[in-house]
């Protein structure tokens, strides 16, 4: 990117190391690296952008690895400016970098159940653009719109049908940026929402290793998927279980290794590199079709170069 015919009044800088910004702690620099100030700021520079420079929006890197080359592109994060939540009536319009759990939160004090959401790690544009779910609810199941900025810098709004939302998956337009997304909640009683998402976390801390480096589920569960992204939730065959089956529970390649505590949950056990990682992995997924005859599908996102 020799020149920029617009300057940007966020930060802009190059070569940034993203290591510290993924959950698992790994991976090399982004060419560039930019923070928007706020919506027109982003436009601007979408806009001003050369049309051959790539572009990787991240969140907070909670299913993410970025490999030890580095990502060639301008890597654009969102902060403050797009974290804000509001709740009104039965919807609740959310900045794409408020995390997950927040917006559970201050839907279910408004009376307002999002509550699906308060386990799932990450920010909301992720959360939007995986279709992220559990016990039984998924984005797409009120998501009513979403606004993003395009390559080009255009701010457009689009209809959830519009993003053709499926297991674990969207499409968004290439290099588009999410800013926010606006849902529809069903109205409940505060007291009951938080005293379900408190359930929710005991459950989720007796079965996953949360305290440990990982980026959550590393394989989507085997099962296909249904347009509304439900059949991991009655599918009896999961991830977990094929690579039990496989004998990979526990498995480690460097400082990497499959969880003994939940076995599709790939950690950094100390010092692990994002090829330790992403070798771990595609060695779980070897076992598995070698025992089972079965293809896992990675769930966790694997951009940049070796």
């Amino acid at each position: 990117m020799d020149s920029l015919s617009y300057t940007p009044r966020g930060v802009l800088t190059p070569q940034r190391s993203l290591a510290d910004l993924t959950w698992l702690r790994v991976g090399g620099p982004a060419d560039w690296f930019f923070q928007p100030a706020d919506e027109d700021d982003l436009a601007a520079f979408l806009k001003a952008l050369p049309a051959d420079v790539a572009v990787f929006p991240m969140g907070v890197g909670s299913n993410l690895i970025v490999r030890d080359g580095g990502i060639r592109a301008v890597v654009i994060r969102l902060g403050r400016g797009f974290n804000g939540i509001e709740v009104d009536g039965e919807t609740v319009t959310a900045g794409a970098a408020a995390l997950d759990a927040h917006v559970a939160r201050k839907a279910a004090q408004a009376g307002r159940d999002l509550t699906f959401l308060r386990t799932i790690p990450g920010s909301i544009g992720g959360a939007v653009k995986m279709n992220a779910g559990c016990y039984g609810s998924y984005v797409a199941d009120h998501l009513i719109s979403v606004r993003i900025v395009t390559r080009a810098g255009e701010v457009q709004t689009l209809p959830a049908e519009a993003l053709n939302l499926a297991y674990r998956s969207s499409q968004l337009p290439e290099g588009a940026v999410i800013v926010s997304a606006t849902f529809r909640a069903a109205e409940g009683e505060p007291g009951a929402l938080e005293a379900r998402m408190v359930d929710q976390i005991a459950k989720r801390d007796a079965s996953q290793p949360t305290k440990e480096r990982s980026a959550g589920s590393t394989f989507r569960n085997p099962s296909g998927a249904s347009s509304t992204g439900r059949a991991d939730d009655t599918h009896e065959l999961k991830a977990w279980a094929v690579i039990d089956k496989a004998g990979m529970r526990g498995a480690t390649l460097g400082g990497a290794q499959m969880s003994e505590k939940h076995s599709n949950f790939l950690i950094n056990a100390g010092g692990a590199s994002a090829h330790d990682l992403e070798q771990l992995g595609e060695e779980v997924r070897k076992k598995v079709l070698q025992t089972q005859g079965i293809s896992l599908e990675w769930e966790i996102m694997r951009i940049g170069e070796y």
